[in-house]
């Protein structure tokens, strides 16, 4: 019998591929969206709704075997907007799961920046979800995947960044020394499917990251450039002022196009921690997981 997954974010970046790959692997999908978008993925069921629609929400997940919860709030000027949209949203919808009839397994797509809850709204609205979905989790299995920074075919926010690095030019926010690291969407989306495809396991927060050790700096990437492109890379540093005064302008420009901005003050504060470099371990140890594409590799590829 085929299994039913109810998705959200699907018209998303990151819930495009994942739900590429689990038509892939036979499942079928059921996907939560305010405005059906038929032309992006086919053989999908579409329910019209939103986390803020406890009855679109129930029939979501009336009949799915689990749900990937990959919608999430990554703009705003203020962080009730990420209370409502990442943490409220999130416990409608395992208040759904919990009480549907059939459903038994539910994932949740969380962020690296969960490990650091003080730094950003965006971090605590997630750190905040994840514990409260953990306790509200009494008869679904819980699944937390925090996925470092994200990039591939459909990215809008990292690729900018990759297409200036071969071109020779590589921005650095923070110290050249801080510790970064990124998965390429097609790695998670996979990853998903695995954990779908494996018995239940506790509850445990699972870092995925590429896999290279100990990730990157600014001078490794600055490296990796220049071997793709065989030429230079010039890293230039961006101080914390002009930083600050470039998120004042977008959060300006934000309210006259009465759209959210993405980069904020308390934005920039994540950008530049020192760490977010990442393990894999918890993941493979799970559901024997691993990576396929160093950045590297996508970088040479034009995997983005």
């Amino acid at each position: 019998m085929t299994r039913t997954v109810a998705l959200t974010g699907m018209t998303g970046f990151i819930g495009r591929h994942i739900a590429e790959n689990l038509l892939s692997r036979g499942f079928a999908v059921r996907a939560l969206t305010r405005k059906p978008d038929t032309g992006t993925v086919t053989n999908v069921t579409w329910i019209k709704g939103s986390l803020e629609h406890p009855d679109a929400l129930a029939e979501l997940v009336d009949g799915a075997d689990s749900v990937v919860h990959c919608a999430g709030v990554v703009r705003g000027h203020k962080e009730s907007i990420f209370t409502e949209g990442n943490v409220t949203g999130s416990l409608r919808l395992m208040q759904a799961a919990e009480e549907s009839r059939g459903c038994r397994r539910f994932l949740f797509i969380s962020s690296l920046a969960a490990r650091h809850p003080e730094l950003s709204w965006y971090a605590k609205s997630k750190s905040v979800a994840e514990q409260q979905l953990t306790t509200m989790a009494t008869q679904t299995s819980l699944g937390i995947f925090r996925p470092t920074a994200v990039y591939g075919p459909g990215d809008k926010e990292l690729k900018p960044v990759l297409t200036w690095l071969l071109r020779g030019v590589l921005p650095c926010l923070g110290s050249p020394e801080s510790r970064l690291s990124f998965i390429h969407v097609s790695d998670l989306a996979q990853a998903v499917g695995q954990w779908l495809a494996s018995a239940p396991q506790p509850t445990r927060p699972c870092e995925l990251c590429d896999g290279v050790d100990g990730g990157y700096n600014w001078q490794r990437l600055q490296e990796i450039g220049a071997r793709v492109r065989q030429g230079p890379v010039r890293l230039v540093g961006v101080p914390l002022p002009v930083l600050k005064l470039l998120a004042d302008i977008s959060v300006f420009f934000a309210h006259l196009t009465r759209r959210e901005p993405m980069l904020t003050r308390s934005k920039i504060h994540e950008l530049t921690h020192h760490d977010w470099s990442a393990s894999n371990k918890v993941c493979t140890e799970q559901i024997t997981w691993r990576p396929e594409i160093s950045l590297e590799h996508a970088l040479r590829e034009r995997l983005f």
